[in-house]
């Protein structure tokens, strides 16, 4: 088949409002009519609901219907399930709609099938379909629709929304006045921005895309290609994995790694740091600790080659040893438990021609230390993995707003770094534009030292990426950034199904990171 006829894969790709609008009105203008697309979209939720929701166990369905298109949507959607056999109440709340959508109403109460203007008509059902509002809404739902949906939140049936709860932003994830709380949420087409921040992730639910057959051609008349804004996948990671490996390959082929990390006060911070590193199957690990934590990490980290630095009288590393030379390492991963008195160690990593992650405290060292005048001038390529707290006292020049992916591309773009802005919706951005989002992870991972893990497993992914190719590059340091933070989350996921996501601590989530990982590559 040639390539130009062949399918996107649209599972990755994320638009604004704007853009899904112009991609609609792409197709329409190349002669798709409205109602045709609307009748197979509305199709292919009907069958999605009818696999999950068969009429036996759930024989009454409630139908919330806006006065737009997402409306007549979810009017296509109940005439369906009535020709299978399902009883419905609908409610349309508002009385004036889309002609389109005014015409399949009218069908409907030809059909004999009840409707009302009382939401409370709905209670009684054993699910609800939400077709009150999609993508682009821009006015906050107020007086007698923030009532109806507020009640609507305390009822205890699943509530499947149709492309976006009512009531969320579609760019941004906020809350309109108030939103519909969905147990799962059907987004058509494409993955809306909405999809992946974090403030919208408790309305949301379940996400799951309901692909409507976009040609390439309409998506790449709007979207650059390859898109700059992706949705972090199992297919998008796969291809970003240092697997298979060669048959012939050695130890001294897949890298060698220098985790810089611990203190006498945070001495738990290197052990976990390291951790990461070894599940990510790099070559060869060598570990730079402070001297009194030397033995400790030889004991749980047998494998590793551990240097035992001077110390401060804090316990903080004070200096690197004289002859461990940052030339015969492929990468370095540092700041895990280094404290804020390790100063002069940063200054002397940081001039090394080597590629660099860094986190926690080399992070706080590092804001110190003006970082949009240091990382641009460095000759190899630099990650940062902060925490909000930390991106704020990184750049506090920079806006970070409420939209992480915005501020993690505003830093990468100033500091010349690729940017892991981590939380419940994780951004990774590279300096040239490309934007991608880790949403599918857990709240297991809220618990300190889950990040040394990370680090230790995106220094070793690094490692191993630099150590395959003839130059190290930022564009390695994305894959890298992008394999580790879904692998990592994915553990964490894996783990909170054996453990609970009390139970997922840092040693516990490092343990199941293999395990995940063959798993998922199943």
């Amino acid at each position: 088949m040639a390539a130009q006829h062949r399918r996107a894969s649209i599972s990755s790709i994320v638009v604004t409002a704007d853009q899904m609008q112009r991609i609609e009105a792409n197709i329409f203008e190349r002669g798709m009519p409205v109602p045709a697309l609307m009748e197979k979209v509305a199709g292919r939720i009907a069958d999605w609901i009818m696999a999950r929701f068969p009429c036996a166990e759930h024989p009454l369905v409630g139908v919330l219907v806006g006065p737009g298109h997402n409306g007549g949507d979810a009017l296509v959607v109940a005439r369906e399930l009535w020709f299978q056999g399902y009883r419905l109440v609908i409610c349309c709340p508002l009385e004036r709609q889309k002609e389109l959508t005014a015409n399949h109403l009218q069908f409907i109460r030809s059909l004999g099938i009840p409707v009302s203007s009382d939401f409370e008509a709905l209670e009684d059902c054993a699910v609800l379909i939400d077709g009150l509002f999609g993508f682009g809404l821009g006015r906050p739902l107020e007086g007698y629709l923030a009532a109806m949906v507020d009640q609507i939140n305390c009822w205890p049936q699943p509530v499947i929304s149709i492309d976006l709860p009512s009531g969320l932003h579609t760019d941004t994830g906020e809350v309109l006045g108030t939103a519909i709380t969905a147990t799962h949420t059907l987004c058509l087409g494409l993955w809306k921005r909405a999809f992946c921040q974090s403030g919208a992730l408790s309305y949301v639910g379940e996400p799951h895309l309901i692909d409507f057959d976009i040609p390439n051609s309409v998506i790449y008349s709007v979207l650059a290609e390859p898109p700059q804004v992706q949705k972090i996948t199992l297919a998008t990671v796969r291809q970003r994995l240092p697997l298979p490996r060669m048959p012939d390959t050695h130890k001294y082929r897949v890298g060698h790694l220098l985790v810089v990390a611990g203190s006498r006060q945070f001495a738990g911070a290197a052990i976990l740091a390291g951790l990461g590193a070894r599940a990510s199957g790099v070559g060869m690990l060598t570990m730079a600790v402070p001297e009194s934590l030397r033995l400790a990490v030889v004991g749980q980290l047998p494998e590793a080659l551990v240097w035992g630095c001077p110390e401060d009288d804090t316990g903080s590393i004070a200096e690197l040893p004289t002859d461990l030379d940052l030339e015969k390492y492929d990468a370095i991963a540092c700041g895990p438990g280094l404290t804020r008195q390790a100063q002069a160690l940063l200054r002397s990593i940081l001039d090394s021609p080597k590629p660099l992650v860094l986190d926690a405290d080399g992070l706080n060292l590092l804001a110190d230390l003006s970082p949009l005048d240091i990382l641009p001038k460095r000759t190899a390529p630099t990650l940062l993995t902060p925490h909000p707290g930390e991106f704020k006292r990184l750049f506090p020049e920079l806006d970070a707003g409420s939209d992480a992916g915005d501020a993690a591309l505003t830093a990468a773009h100033h500091s010349r770094a690729v940017i892991v802005l981590k939380g419940a919706c994780t951004a990774v951005a590279h300096p040239n534009g490309r934007l991608w989002f880790m949403n599918d992870s857990t709240p297991a991972l809220a618990r300190g030292g889950s990040g040394d893990i990370l680090t230790g497993l995106i220094g070793g992914l690094l490692t191993q990426q630099v150590a395959t190719v003839t130059e190290s590059s930022l564009d390695g340091a994305l894959e890298a950034a992008i394999a580790g933070t879904w692998w990592h989350a994915k553990a964490a996921q894996l783990a909170a199904i054996d453990c609970t996501q009390l139970g997922v601590d840092p040693k516990t989530l490092a343990t199941y990171l293999n395990p995940a990982l063959a798993e998922v590559m199943r």
